[in-house]
């Protein structure tokens, strides 16, 4: 009876991680941030190849990711993408929960990098908020206020579905 020949295991990683959790503002350069992203770890290399490889196509294509060391397990000087690599780096300041984003045309996108173990009502709405144009908030400051503040109103939320966000302003979607 021939051994069986041993064989890669079938690629699991988009579906037992789930989709990019990522929301873009657009126009990009509208606010103090471009959107926001919500990795579902603290290692970097898994994380920013899980940016890379499901970044929107109609955004770019990602060349290089600097990014703040406190918010991440280990740095490493570029990541392994499929085709290809891409160097990482960290921020010449110390300021956390962001990535600095450059694509291939020479754009850098500033996202907020939501803390993996946010509950999911926080997450989402630190990402909704990052993605609204015209955000005021540092990376650090939009966190803390979406953390301190419980929502007692429901109007009170950010929203992607064209209705109110924090105060009442419609806003839209953003993809």
């Amino acid at each position: 009876m021939p051994t069986p020949t041993p064989s890669l295991p079938a690629s699991t990683t988009a579906v037992s991680r789930g989709p990019l959790r990522l929301r873009l503002v657009t126009p990009a350069g509208a606010g103090h941030l471009d959107g926001g992203w919500w990795p579902r770890g603290r290692d970097l290399a898994t994380e920013v190849a899980d940016l890379v490889d499901h970044f929107p196509a109609q955004v770019g294509r990602i060349t290089r990711v600097l990014f703040s060391p406190p918010d991440w397990d280990g740095a490493v000087p570029h990541v392994t993408v499929t085709g290809r690599q891409v160097e990482t780096g960290a921020l010449p300041h110390d300021d956390t929960h962001h990535v600095d984003v450059r694509t291939t045309d020479g754009t850098t996108l500033r996202l907020l990098v939501v803390p993996p173990d946010f509950n999911d009502a926080d997450g989402e709405e630190a990402l909704l908020a990052a993605a609204t144009p015209g955000n005021s908030h540092a990376a650090a400051d939009l966190l803390r206020a979406v953390t301190d503040e419980p929502d007692v109103d429901p109007r009170d939320r950010w929203r992607d579905d064209g209705s109110a966000g924090w105060g009442y302003e419609t806003a839209e979607p953003s993809g």
